[in-house]
């Protein structure tokens, strides 16, 4: 789904730095889901999900978490100033998506949400340019990945490889 609205702030300025554009993107999408039923339970929730190899923690996010009727929604949102080189959810490279599988999965543990259907979507928000009457864009993508295909695989050579 594609929407475009005409904000209600100014346009986002050259100098913005990224945390403020993100935090307005993820206020958009919050919104928009809301306008399309969605129920949302928790925004940046962020929590442990294992140690690297050194032993320091890594913590995982998930940028929204939310119901789409009895469906549990992790999701993560993209904002751009523009899409002129790329769309946003270019950037949900297999790392992010494997890091947020593994926050839901820690998340489902943590509420008892094991047996519960959930599925992992993406909201993209592209801003305006400044000092133009462009509307900005938000783009629900549902079930943009499924965990299927961030399982590692074991091949001959006795090597895990990802699919």
């Amino acid at each position: 789904m594609r929407s475009s609205h005409s904000p209600n702030s100014q346009p986002i300025s050259g100098t913005t730095d990224r945390l403020e554009l993100g935090r307005l993107g993820e206020e958009y999408a919050r919104c928009y889901l809301e306008q399309q039923g969605y129920t949302i339970v928790a925004g940046n929730f962020t929590l442990p999900v294992g140690r690297n190899l050194r032993g320091a923690i890594i913590n995982a996010e998930i940028d929204l978490v939310a119901y789409d009727g009895p469906i549990l929604c992790f999701i993560e949102v993209k904002t751009r100033a523009s899409d002129w080189f790329a769309p946003p959810q270019v950037n949900i490279d297999l790392r992010k998506r494997r890091q947020i599988a593994r926050a839901s999965r820690a998340y489902r543990r943590m509420f008892g949400l094991l047996d519960a259907q959930y599925r992992f979507d993406v909201v993209t928000v592209v801003l305006p340019a400044e000092g133009t009457t462009d509307r900005f864009q938000v783009e629900l993508l549902r079930n943009f990945w499924t965990e299927s295909v961030l399982r590692k695989s074991w091949r001959r050579e006795d090597k895990w490889y990802y699919d």
